[in-house]
């Protein structure tokens, strides 16, 4: 595709071409003016994914057709988009997932409920069937268990390689033996439906990488009797791994961040020379992970191509059209994802699409044909939920949103900020800012994990609140991923301590700056979160009028006797240890509650189980504390993965709590 040297012409087309329109979830526009509506924001995506076929003539649209309905996947095609050639569902199943992995097959995942309760930690409540699709004989067939696409083999078009293990993206919390369970890596024939075992993954070669092949070219190996994290390589064709790099004692907890931040490795092969790779990694003692050459003949490292000042660089981009493996940019989180260039042709291109889409923000080209002509670019950010737009021949037109009855208008700026904790370390974080005039009551809004990066894009929640009057929180406190390793060490057993006290120390920068109420804030977080939520609400001096948890881990020392093994090393048992049996344990301090708070959760959770509200509940109790808290059990919820009706019970309840039961005359 040639470049854009005058504005994209808009289309023929709009969201009511494909169907995706606010009618069709079934509920009433909200003048921009207005609060919106609880039922607005409880919707589910109503457009989940849009993609186009690698030969540019076909889309899939992954949508729901209404507010409480299941899933379905729409294909349409390019030269005519007033109706589908086909809509789909996977009935007693819903598709979650689809993805064009040929021109004529599509590939994802579909769920079903098979029990009531769960009875160990991530034992799911759902069971999952990967499916692929033939679009030239409608037909569908399916491969039990849950699997992930690792890649598509441009050499062997009918085939994939997939792998296998948890493929459903969980945002709000992160697995910290995740990392030590090994996947088997398959490569699956689309045309009968057949896989064939390419490698079986163990603790001594797992986190494997692949190139455009399928060729097992990269592996990190855990040794069980020495505690020690390994890297190994191959190059094409060989059997058998060789050692390279730094060994890690991982009874130090110094070793950590390259297990839990889970980010440092391979990130890609060269397009144009499969001995040339590129590594993420803080090599030489470097406390920012920067992208680096790695040559497969001698197993040693080349020239640093990028290293960011305030961030690590977590993933790197390639170019856009399917099959070229061209590196084309490194990411690295700031005020969004944010992209170092090394390819002018796709960073022009780039730059021409963010001056066409409004509000544009977080914008990727998420397919391409592979001619180049035709693309579906996605956009996110704050004033827009995340859109997809079709890109064919020189003109653009909007083919839908994942929430089409919010208004840009009634969405809040979101400012990207750095403040300094009590003891000097600079935080960074994300400030959601409601219109009218400060001093506003503030909520701080904490993520999961809590080892995860979470840069702000379109946070619905954050939103939410900001649109019924409240300023939004959300920092990036020690231990947080990204920020580098001294971030994240700053973290080691400060759980409940100094991690929480880079959170009051975020509102109290607001408060001095005269932009919040110091007598009108509020905290809310989700499983780590809620952990947070937990302690906000037993603080001496407390500066919260009231708390709010969902998912939250009140006994965090029981959730490490359930998970725990023999076989884990030193730094990672004592990080567990550090989360509850030594350190803060919300439900051993309950008689310290001093403001009101609400406990949500959900009764199928596998991450966080539902006997942190039970037990929690029942402390509160034997405490003579119950006056302070109130309890919301989510039917049929996992620790995330809610349904409208579920959405809609939890924010309806988070709204009346904070205006009415917050403190004082509420919030």
């Amino acid at each position: 595709m040639k470049l854009f040297k005058t504005p994209l012409a808009a289309a023929a087309l709009g969201v009511s071409v494909l169907g995706l329109s606010a009618s069709t979830v079934g509920a009433q526009t909200t003048p921009a003016a207005q609060t919106v509506p609880v039922d607005v924001w409880a919707l589910r995506n109503v457009v989940n994914a849009v993609q186009v076929s690698p030969d540019g003539k076909h889309l899939l649209v992954h949508k729901v057709d209404s507010r409480e309905g299941d899933y379905l996947l729409q294909v349409f095609k390019t030269d005519d988009l007033s109706k589908p050639l086909r809509t789909l569902n996977a009935d007693p199943m819903e598709i979650i997932t689809a993805s064009w992995v040929s021109d004529n097959h599509i590939v994802g995942s579909a769920w079903k409920e098979v029990r009531k309760r769960v009875t160990r930690p991530e034992e799911d409540h759902r069971s999952y069937k990967t499916y692929f699709y033939n679009l030239e004989k409608n037909k569908f067939s399916a491969v039990d268990g849950n699997f992930g696409i690792e890649g598509t083999l441009p050499n062997e078009p009918n085939k994939i390689l997939i792998g296998s293990g948890n493929a459903i993206p969980d945002p709000t919390g992160k697995d910290p033996f995740a990392a030590f369970r090994p996947r088997s890596y398959y490569k699956f024939d689309l045309t009968n439906g057949s896989k064939r075992l390419v490698i079986k993954g163990n603790e001594k070669y797992s986190n494997l990488q692949f190139d455009s092949d399928g060729n097992p070219r990269y592996a990190e190996g855990y040794d069980n009797q020495t505690k020690t994290l390994r890297y190994y390589f191959r190059r094409p064709g060989e059997g058998s791994w060789k050692q390279f790099g730094e060994e890690y004692d991982l009874d130090e907890h110094e070793n950590l961040y390259r297990v839990l931040g889970g980010f440092q490795g391979l990130a890609g092969i060269a397009a144009d020379d499969p001995n040339t790779g590129y590594i993420i990694d803080n090599r030489n003692g470097e406390d920012k992970a920067a992208l680096w050459e790695f040559d497969f003949n001698s197993g040693q490292f080349g020239k640093k191509l990028f290293q960011a000042k305030d961030s690590d660089v977590m993933s790197v981009q390639t170019h856009s059209i399917p099959g070229n493996n061209k590196l084309v940019s490194a990411m690295y989180p700031g005020a969004k994802r944010e992209r170092h260039w090394f390819d002018e042709e796709e960073k022009a291109l780039h730059e021409a699409l963010e001056k066409q889409i409004p509000n544009a923000h977080q914008l990727s080209i998420s397919s391409r044909s592979r001619d180049g002509n035709t693309m579906v670019v996605t956009n996110s950010g704050p004033r827009d939920p995340g859109s997809y737009w079709l890109v064919q021949n020189g003109k653009m037109a909007k083919l839908g949103s994942r929430n089409p009855l919010v208004s840009p208008d009634q969405l809040s700026d979101v400012k990207y900020i750095r403040y300094k904790a009590r003891d000097g370390m600079m935080i960074p974080a994300y400030l959601t800012i409601p219109k009218g005039e400060g001093p506003f009551p503030l909520v701080v809004q904490h993520h999961g994990g809590p080892h995860v990066n979470a840069v702000q894009g379109y946070n619905e929640i954050g939103q939410m609140l900001a649109n019924n009057g409240y300023m939004v929180l959300y920092p990036q406190n020690r231990i947080s991923t990204g920020w580098g390793k001294a971030h994240f060490d700053a973290g080691y057993g400060q759980h409940g301590l100094a991690m929480q006290d880079d959170k009051d120390d975020g509102a109290l920068y607001l408060i001095e700056q005269g932009l919040v109420d110091p007598d009108r804030v509020a905290f809310y977080g989700w499983s780590y979160g809620g952990y947070a939520a937990f302690v906000a609400s037993q603080r001496e001096d407390n500066i919260y009028q009231c708390a709010i948890t969902m998912a939250g881990v009140s006994d965090p020392a029981k959730s490490y006797r359930a998970r725990s093994g023999t076989s884990s090393p030193k730094a990672l048992d004592e990080w567990g240890q550090r989360r509850g049996m030594i350190g803060i344990n919300p439900i051993e301090d309950v008689a310290k509650t001093n403001i009101p708070i609400l406990v949500a959760h959900g009764d199928v959770d596998s991450r966080v189980r539902y006997y942190h509200l039970k037990d929690y509940k029942k402390a509160m109790e034997r405490a003579g504390k119950s006056n302070y808290a109130q309890y919301l059990t989510l039917k049929g919820v996992d620790h995330n993965n809610l349904m409208f009706n579920h959405q809609k019970t939890l924010y309806t309840k988070m709204l009346d709590f904070l205006a009415n039961d917050c403190g004082p005359g509420g919030l």
